[in-house]
């Protein structure tokens, strides 16, 4: 990132630097600082055009607006903002001292379960309020035509994907669960035909070998349904159907209740589908 002097090393300078001009800026450079500080994640993740379309600004608006703020152009105010998003998740040294900063500690169990299951009480209620049940039964649409189902969802996301390969294949639907063991996920997908559906899981930080099969697997015509947390995702643009869910956290460590629930309800749904259509 090559930034001057002048421009903000962090996401929080930048927010301190847009309160401290507010009232010089131009209206429409007001304009876009208001929708940035309200969407970080869109500014994070999506293009000059989709930005500024929803902001109700030109494109070069953007770019006026990076340069008021000492960058040279957009995209190194982009990259403060998905600077954001890497601070925002916290190694797992820090979320337990983050956990001994706030008075819970570890040997507290109780306190702890307390946390976890609110996390995963406020995930469902968040996902409920806001659930598309169209996308939903258009994926179990997907998933049940398929001659084969396969399963992309490395790290955080692979205990989901595991979980719907066992209940798959007890329930007689063929799947391959892509796990990259020795580093063979390329190999794994690389059967991946356009009579196939591929499930993509992955949240912030984002698996990078997920979004690179992921890719991969649309450019050979695979249905691709993908399960992630923005509409900004990398794994978003190649989705026929996204699925889209925000999962509360507890000190850091995030809720996986929703995402859960989900791969049962698809896992269970195309079952039914295969068996109503004989």
């Amino acid at each position: 990132m090559n930034v001057t002097d002048a421009s903000p090393k962090d996401y929080q300078a930048l927010r301190a630097l847009i309160a401290q001009r507010a009232e010089d800026l131009p209206r429409r450079l007001m304009q876009v600082a208001g929708y940035a500080l309200e969407n970080p994640d869109e500014i994070a993740f999506g293009t000059v055009a989709s930005i500024a379309a929803k902001a109700d600004v030109q494109p070069s608006a953007l770019v006026r607006f990076s340069r008021a703020l000492g960058y040279q152009g957009f995209t190194e105010l982009q990259d403060i903002f998905r600077s954001r998003l890497r601070e925002r998740v916290l190694n797992y040294d820090e979320r337990l001292a983050k956990m001994r900063e706030h008075g819970i500690a570890s040997s507290k169990s109780g306190l702890v379960l307390d946390g976890f299951l609110e996390a995963a009480e406020q995930s469902v209620g968040r996902f409920r309020e806001k659930v598309d049940h169209d996308a939903i039964e258009r994926a179990v649409d997907l998933m049940a035509k398929a001659e084969t189902i396969y399963l992309i969802g490395l790290r955080r996301s692979f205990p989901i994907t595991s979980y719907m390969s066992y209940a798959l294949g007890k329930l007689g639907i063929r799947n391959i669960l892509v796990d990259a063991v020795a580093g063979m996920g390329a190999e794994q997908a690389s059967f991946i035909t356009e009579r196939d559906a591929v499930l993509s899981i992955s949240f912030t930080p984002y698996a990078s070998e997920t979004v690179t099969l992921t890719n991969a697997a649309k450019a050979r015509g695979a249905a691709i349904i993908s399960v992630t947390d923005s509409v900004f995702s990398p794994i978003a643009p190649s989705a026929d159907v996204l699925l889209e869910i925000v999962e509360a956290n507890f000190e850091g460590f995030r809720s996986m209740a929703v995402t859960m629930a989900l791969a049962m309800t698809l896992t269970v749904s195309v079952a039914a589908r295969r068996a109503e259509a004989g």
